[in-house]
């Protein structure tokens, strides 16, 4: 599965109203990639959340999707609706972490509780911090995406060029060796993935 999507900047807003998203050219600024998300599946059947963090720290997650213009087409100028968001108990350091999107998870609490999910709809899980300072790349996919997910499988993002990513589908110990190995996270020198693999033994929640 190969999926090109615009890449969505999104601002968490106050208390437990989780986030709302807005695209980098509406918002007129760029939050720095330091991280990859992705999803994945238990091996009991629960979608997972997933983030490689690369150098420095997320403090969050956020399931959103562009919502629709009155023709019915999806609204890609910045118009979003949260499906659910996940805030961390302590910040996710350097490495690896995998968390329950639809059940209660040991670290984490669910500020807006996952949705059902809807055939045809496209989501993006997007990693976040509290200050704006750092991102994670966000993974897109369908519940047709989902359904096709193994155990051990990660649907992932991976930045392709400044404004875009790419969602797909490797292995989770792949993944967690070479997600923070790219160099084109953000179009600057010395972006996250510049600095080379940091933190590749980080524990799963």
């Amino acid at each position: 599965m190969r999926t090109t999507m615009s890449w969505s900047a999104i601002r968490r807003g106050a208390g437990a109203l989780a986030a709302t998203a807005a695209l980098a050219a509406t918002s007129g600024c760029t939050v720095p990639i330091d991280a990859v998300a992705g999803i994945s599946m238990s091996r009991d059947g629960h979608l997972l959340g997933a983030i490689m963090v690369c150098g420095h720290h997320i403090d969050g997650a956020t399931l959103y999707t562009h919502t629709e213009t009155v023709s019915g087409d999806s609204d890609d100028s910045g118009g979003s609706r949260t499906v659910g968001s996940w805030t961390a108990d302590t910040p996710l350091e350097a490495g690896l972490t995998t968390w329950s999107l639809d059940s209660p998870s040991p670290g984490w609490t669910a500020t807006t509780p996952l949705e059902p999910l809807a055939a045809g709809t496209t989501y993006i899980l997007y990693g976040w911090t509290e200050d704006n300072s750092w991102s994670a790349a966000g993974a897109s996919f369908t519940v047709a995406d989902r359904d096709r997910l193994a155990p051990g499988s990660v649907l992932r993002a991976s930045v392709t060029k400044p404004g875009e990513t790419i969602s797909f589908t490797s292995p989770l110990a792949e993944f967690k060796a070479n997600a923070c190995d790219r160099n084109e996270a953000d179009g600057r020198e010395g972006g996250v993935w510049a600095r080379g693999r940091a933190g590749t033994g980080g524990e799963s929640r």
